[in-house]
């Protein structure tokens, strides 16, 4: 008798489980309400990020003046600019969707909760239908956090999901939130042609990340002339005509066209019935095992909802985790788990920002021995063939074996670069395995090679 697994959610976890599954023999059903592909394709990665790379074409020709070109203005047409994003999410949706139902996975547009701990009801603009399953998996993901000293209306006052695209370009926005989304969005604003003023609550933006990579940030950000409200927290916005108002607790005041909340997220747990199955949740989040386990052992839990860290490809590795440990893949092989340690991740800005694995400042917090290498592209050609030579590769590493413990990067591609040092820290290679690769000159990458020498 073949295992039925039935998923709430067609995410990066949710999808990515439920295509290795039916590879697998099972036979799946997968609940969405949305998107297939789910908020990161409707509201959050992908559109962010076909925003930003419009905003970065409007930069480029900004200063194509520098490469050799003529000067050329150009601004952002949100029409134009709705049509895009929305046959991008069209056009993933579609190659999911296919993917899916080659596998034989059943697709449900609607909704999924649980009534018992074998029992979802999947609820449609038909009505509701009763699933037994043998298998049930959470991924639901979350949803942007909205304190209750602010009212979002979509139009002034936004949220992370009113703003792909906004209704209008802000003449000036006011970004409150100071992390990886906060950052991104100054970035975006600010590159189709806003004035852009950020509030952080902290002394530096990204406080999660390394101090030197976040100094690199703040110093361009200020060159492009963005104002950093340090050490505030926002404690009251309001829109007052066409204007909106965040004031601080330190007394300090911005006012601008549009502002936005970028301060977290929540996860999508409230409307699952997890008590009528006895699913343990703490903070809203679904705690798992090593296995992405609940505390019910056929009740797996995956992407933003499990509490891990909030990174597509995470969710996508979660998912694919939860079916072959579901369906048993491991019997014949040492099951190999996800060190959330050793993910990648990267910050679209302008420059772009990506680390792996051990940062500079955590090993010297926990009193670690490392060597630390650091090498600028301004002295590399590709970086000055490509009139951008911001930025850094830093690499740290083992003194005594060598092997790569992490790295950080900023500048251009950084996001593509970091796939390097992410192979060497998930496979335990050494600065030397790097520096005698053969790489292509003149490229970037040639400034991993030189910094791992």
């Amino acid at each position: 008798m073949r295992t039925r697994i039935v998923i709430i959610g067609g995410g990066p976890a949710g999808n990515t489980c439920a295509t290795t599954a039916a590879r697998l023999g099972a036979e799946v059903v997968l609940i969405e309400r949305d998107t297939i592909g789910g908020a990161a394709h409707l509201w959050d990665c992908i559109p962010s990020k076909a925003m930003i790379a419009t905003g970065n074409a409007r930069s480029f020709l900004r200063r194509s003046v520098r490469m050799g070109l003529s000067e050329v203005e150009s601004d952002v047409d949100l029409v134009q600019l709705r049509e895009r994003l929305r046959a991008i999410e069209t056009r993933l949706e579609g190659s999911v969707r296919s993917l899916l139902t080659s596998q034989r996975v059943e697709l449900i547009d609607g909704t999924g909760h649980l009534v018992g701990p074998r029992t979802v009801v999947a609820t449609t603009a038909d009505g509701e239908r009763t699933l037994d399953a043998d298998i049930i998996v959470l991924a639901t993901g979350s949803r942007p956090r909205i304190p209750d000293w602010v009212e979002v209306d979509g139009d002034r006052i936004l949220s992370t999901r009113d703003a792909y695209p906004p209704s209008s370009v802000p003449s000036h926005a006011i970004v409150v939130g100071s992390g990886v989304t906060g950052v991104e969005f100054v970035h975006m604003f600010e590159s189709m042609g806003a004035e852009v003023t950020l509030v952080v609550s902290r002394q530096h933006v990204l406080p999660q990340k390394d101090a030197e990579v976040a100094a690199a940030l703040e110093e361009d950000f200020l060159r492009r002339g963005v104002r950093l409200f340090k050490g505030a927290r926002a404690t009251k916005m309001e829109r007052i005509g066409d204007e909106v108002v965040v004031s601080c607790d330190d007394g300090r005041v911005a006012t601008g066209s549009h502002a936005l909340l970028a301060i977290g997220s929540i996860p999508n747990s409230d409307q699952l019935g997890l008590e009528s199955a006895g699913v343990v949740t703490e903070g809203g989040y679904v705690p798992v095992d090593d296995q992405l386990r609940s505390n019910i052992a056929h009740i797996y839990a995956a992407g933003d909802l499990s509490g891990r860290l909030p990174l597509s490809s995470v969710a996508s590795m979660q998912g694919r985790k939860i079916a072959e440990h579901a369906m048993g893949a491991y019997s014949h092989r040492q099951e190999r788990q996800i060190d959330y340690d050793k993910a990648a991740s990267a910050i679209f800005t302008e420059p772009e920002i990506a680390d792996v694995g051990l940062a500079e400042t955590d090993a010297f917090s926990e009193g670690r021995k490392v060597r630390v290498t650091k090498v600028p592209f301004s002295s590399h050609a590709k970086a000055l063939i490509n009139d951008d030579p911001r930025g850094f590769v830093k690499i740290v590493s083992d003194p005594a074996t060598g092997v790569v413990l992490g790295g950080s990067i900023v500048g251009r591609h950084a996001a593509e670069l970091i796939s390097i040092l992410a192979i060497a820290v998930t496979n335990g290679l050494t600065v030397t395995d790097i520096h005698e690769s053969l790489l292509v000159h003149p490229t970037l990458a040639e400034a991993l090679a030189e910094a791992a020498e």
